[in-house]
């Protein structure tokens, strides 16, 4: 197994220790390093093969991460972009996810957690971290209820707007239901998922289709 690794950030000292830490991982090779998103776009074009992952900053000069993702997902449909920032507001990461990402990481993830994200997105296409999380024999349980589950117009719905930029209180105006009625729903959601966060849930919506971007 070879994985090709594009790395992009602007922080020079980051980005070496990130690519020597990614290049001593089993089977993993960076192909590309670059300081923004328009030079990661110029390098890959002269590349016999495009990176397997690209990892990205959301942050960057010249060309930032949202459009740099954008740009891959529309061009290179099969490479897998990551974002990995030290920004961590529901508002960033959504707008990540919907550009194209399959994998939100935050900076100070730890070397171990990094390598298991790598090689779960190149094996399954997507990474999310609250799985690791949850009880194993609870995601036992849902695996065996996930075909019987179903969902609600109204849990459709705030599915669907949780996939956006909007704050729980403006979905609750949005669907005309109090703050705490929508709290229930996110709740019962982050059960029915097995996730801890807005940004799981997200995750999970979109990797089964129940969202379309």
């Amino acid at each position: 197994m070879n994985i090709r690794i594009g790395l992009a950030d602007d922080h020079q000292l980051f980005l070496k220790s990130l690519s020597l830490l990614i290049g001593s991982l089993p089977g993993c090779q960076v192909t590309l390093e670059a300081l923004n998103g328009q030079e990661c776009l110029d390098k890959m074009r002269l590349l016999p093969e495009p990176p397997d992952i690209l990892l990205l900053d959301v942050n960057m000069p010249v060309m930032d991460g949202l459009q740099t993702v954008a740009t891959i997902t529309a061009n290179y449909p099969t490479l897998r972009t990551v974002a990995l920032s030290m920004k961590s507001d529901d508002k960033t990461i959504i707008s990540m996810i919907r550009a194209g990402c399959c994998a939100y990481l935050l900076k100070d993830i730890h070397p171990d957690e990094l390598e298991r994200a790598i090689f779960q997105i190149h094996e399954k296409g997507y990474y999310n971290g609250d799985a690791a999380n949850v009880n194993y024999r609870r995601l036992l349980q849902y695996e065996k209820e996930e075909a019987m589950a179903s969902l609600t117009e109204k849990e459709k719905t705030f599915l669907r707007l949780v996939c956006t930029d909007l704050t729980y209180k403006q979905i609750a105006a949005e669907m005309f239901l109090s703050e705490r009625t929508i709290d229930g729903y996110r709740e019962n959601l982050f059960k029915k998922f097995n996730v801890q966060s807005r940004v799981g849930l997200a995750l999970e919506a979109i990797r089964r289709n129940l969202v379309t971007l």
